[in-house]
């Protein structure tokens, strides 16, 4: 009887052992499951127009047709690996007005937005880290109504950052990237704009060079899926630049912010703000908004400011 229960006790040990050691491994192979999901690629983007129509007949209030288009295409590409990642982005966008019977499309919003990040992850949430930025826009611009001389083009102007110092990343919506070893370089590739010295360059020059530090902060909630407001995204990006050799306290400022509201898998509502300050870059001033610079205005240093809303199809993938 000794014998059987001594036997009996040795069985249930060893069951046990068995069941836990499956569990373990069970937990082991579950733990490396998500591991391996958040490793590899991961990419996708959202698609965006917005059209907006005004007809007018006979209104007594009087009043002019207009039809508006903006368009919006945002990919990214990220990678992770180990102790490394790898973020790229794309921002296109670009919108067009008509307003009146006769008049012909202007421009009112034309940007490309390149952006490619490399961390090796020096502890926890931070990374030694390296970035690339390329701005610029696709068509020439013009001080409506005034077509007859273009302000901006492709690559006029161009800027092109370059960058590396630490990345703080807590998570996957926010990240704080500064670094105190930042080049910035302007690129004027139009001879007129070179030659009037536009967007900060020496006139007849087609590049400027500044040596500084860097500081970007980006938010981005983009899921659609936030418990405090849901169907909303919220993205927010400031970028700071202060050149080392001239003028250091006067920074270099852009700061980009862009809210959606889901209707349904289709339709979108959204509003888009894009503040810009930069020293180097003297504006004149155009009060009343004819195209005509105010006789005795020199151009200056201006805060500009960019706000577009609009409603309409919207594809996440």
């Amino acid at each position: 009887m000794k014998s059987k229960s001594l036997l009996s006790f040795f069985l249930l040990v060893l069951s046990a052992g068995i069941v836990t050691a499956q569990v373990t491994d069970a937990e082991k192979a579950l733990r490396t499951q998500r591991a391996d999901s958040t490793q590899g690629w991961k990419y996708g983007g959202i698609f965006s127009v917005s059209l907006s129509q005004t007809s007018l007949k006979n209104w007594s209030a009087g009043g002019q047709n207009s039809i508006a288009v903006n368009g919006l295409l945002s990919l990214f590409a990220n990678y992770r690996k180990g102790k490394s990642v790898l973020d790229n982005s794309l921002d296109v966008g670009y919108g067009l007005l008509k307003q009146g019977k006769n008049a012909d499309f202007i421009k009112t919003d034309d940007k490309i937005d390149f952006l490619s990040k490399y961390g090796r992850e020096a502890f926890k949430n931070f990374y030694y880290a390296a970035l690339f930025n390329l701005k610029t826009q696709m068509t020439p611009g013009y001080k409506y109504p005034d077509v007859s001389k273009k302000i901006s083009d492709l690559f006029a102007p161009a800027y092109i950052l370059f960058a590396a110092g630490m990345d703080y990343k807590p998570n996957a919506y926010f990240s704080a990237f500064l670094a105190p070893f930042t080049g910035k370089f302007t690129i004027v590739a139009d001879d007129s704009l070179s030659a009037a010295g536009a967007f900060g360059v020496t006139p007849g020059d087609k590049f400027r060079g500044e040596t500084g530090g860097y500081l970007r902060i980006i938010y981005s909630k983009n899921d659609f899926k936030s418990e405090f407001l849901k169907n909303v995204s919220f993205t927010s990006k400031l970028d700071l630049f202060s050149n080392y050799r001239d003028k250091p306290q006067n920074i270099d400022v852009s700061w980009e912010t862009l809210i959606a509201l889901k209707v349904n898998k289709y339709i979108s509502v959204s509003f888009n703000t894009h503040l810009l300050y930069d020293d180097n870059i003297l504006i004149p001033i155009d009060r009343n908004e004819n195209g005509t610079v105010d006789p005795g205005e020199a151009p200056g240093k201006r805060i500009q400011f960019k706000e577009i809303f609009g409603a309409g199809f919207s594809y996440k993938f």
